[in-house]
């Protein structure tokens, strides 16, 4: 019985990043020496247990067969006499099928190692089809290592068109859809991701919606890189490049997809694009099975982006509604992963990218001044108590209006 680190922990320590949770393979065992040790069975589909004193997960070596279409569509093989090569074999990148023993030799059979310094990502083997969730994992290690200089090997990047040609991505289930996705979005490089898939073809197998937005053209007034999904692309990276947390990168990536059913006589402007989104994001949402709280979020930028981006023109009535519309008086922290979405959006265009967006500083002190104002309420009721509070918060978004502009004129 010997037993090898593997995977991530092997690549990431040799790239010099910081390594997350350790995965390991046991190679020479059986699934009943490992309970007799104190190993707990986790595995559903092949045996894969949690260390009695880490809770780190020890899988059997195993190899797989392909039986069937999709991601069920494999039978499990884990015996003994499963050598370490077999295992890594079924991996789906070189540089993940690598491996260390106790002493820190790394095992590499596939050439991980150089791919590493090669900045390559790289198919282990023509096994490699089989597995449609694969196409998703190499976009998402995209968004990951793009920005260490990785790109995916033009070979590897054939193999996945073939696939996607083939049907195996209308075989993806949504939720490692949406698994993969999610984990893309807290990416440095989540562009990549949309790239990636893209280029192969899968992105309009599993987004038809954003991928719709590539080639529709915008105004250059607003838009110098002209084309939408060119912009869609540059508002993920600000998202990134600010550090904001996935929900607001996923509210990003779908806030502009009415641009991609905009009547053709209207173009290169989107006249109402904003309430056009708003049904294809609750129904990519649905589909993908997006929890609800990254859907309302998305929802809520899709409908008022533009609305935030022209804060200063409007009256500080609608001001007041906007905020109300967007729940920002009961949910401020939602509020602000919604003000950056619009600031991301401002900064997706070329020649924009590190521009002053004072917008989302008016609106954020706006519900700051606003949220706490009380009134009064002798001699009133009801639905007069709630126009008292929103005419008292119209004067405060009227006097946080001046000073604003007071001090842009200054």
């Amino acid at each position: 019985m010997k037993i090898y680190l593997v995977g991530g922990a092997v690549r990431d320590r040799l790239l010099g990043q910081p390594v997350g949770d350790s995965d390991w393979v046991v190679v020479g065992a059986t699934a009943e020496a490992m309970r007799q040790k104190g190993y707990r069975p986790v595995g559903k589909d092949f045996p894969v247990f949690l260390h009695p004193q880490t809770g780190e997960e020890y899988a059997l070596a195993r190899t797989e067969r392909k039986i069937g279409p999709g991601y069920h569509g494999f039978e499990f093989h884990a015996a003994p006499d499963v050598t370490l090569e077999q295992d890594l074999e079924r991996r789906d990148l070189t540089i993940n099928a690598m491996a260390e023993d106790d002493e820190r030799n790394v095992i590499d059979p596939f050439g991980g190692q150089e791919d590493l310094a090669a900045r390559r990502l790289r198919h282990v083997s023509p096994a490699f089809r089989e597995d449609p969730v694969r196409i998703l994992r190499v976009a998402r290690f995209a968004a990951r290592f793009v920005p260490l200089g990785f790109s995916v090997a033009p070979e590897t990047l054939a193999l996945m068109r073939e696939m996607v040609d083939a049907g195996e991505a209308d075989h993806l289930v949504p939720e490692r859809v949406w698994a993969e996705m999610a984990r893309a979005c807290a990416e440095p490089a989540p562009e990549a991701f949309v790239e990636v898939l893209r280029e192969c073809g899968a992105l309009e197998r599993v987004m038809p919606e954003v991928d719709a937005l590539f080639g529709v053209p915008q105004s250059p007034q607003w838009h110098p890189e002209i084309d939408t999904g060119a912009h869609l692309l540059l508002a993920l990276a600000a998202a990134a490049r600010a550090g904001e947390d996935p929900e607001t990168v996923f509210a990003v990536l779908v806030h502009d997809l009415g641009k991609g059913i905009t009547p053709q006589a209207l173009l290169p402007r989107h006249i109402g694009h904003e309430a056009r989104g708003v049904p294809l994001v609750r129904e990519l949402c649905g589909r993908l099975v997006v929890p609800n709280a990254w859907r309302d979020l998305a929802v809520a930028v899709t409908r008022e982006h533009l609305n935030v981006h022209r804060a200063f023109e409007l009256k500080p009535a609608t001001v007041i509604r906007l905020l109300t519309a967007v729940d920002a008086w009961r949910r401020p922290e939602r509020f602000v992963r919604f003000l950056a979405a619009c600031r991301a959006d401002a900064r997706g265009r070329a020649g924009n990218e590190n521009a002053v967006y004072e917008q989302a500083d008016y609106l954020e002190a706006v519900r700051a001044e606003a949220a706490p104002v009380r009134v009064a309420t002798e001699g009133i009721e009801g639905p007069e108590i709630g126009a008292a509070i929103e005419k008292a918060r119209i004067a405060v978004a009227q006097s946080v209006k001046e000073r604003f502009l007071a001090n842009k004129t200054t």
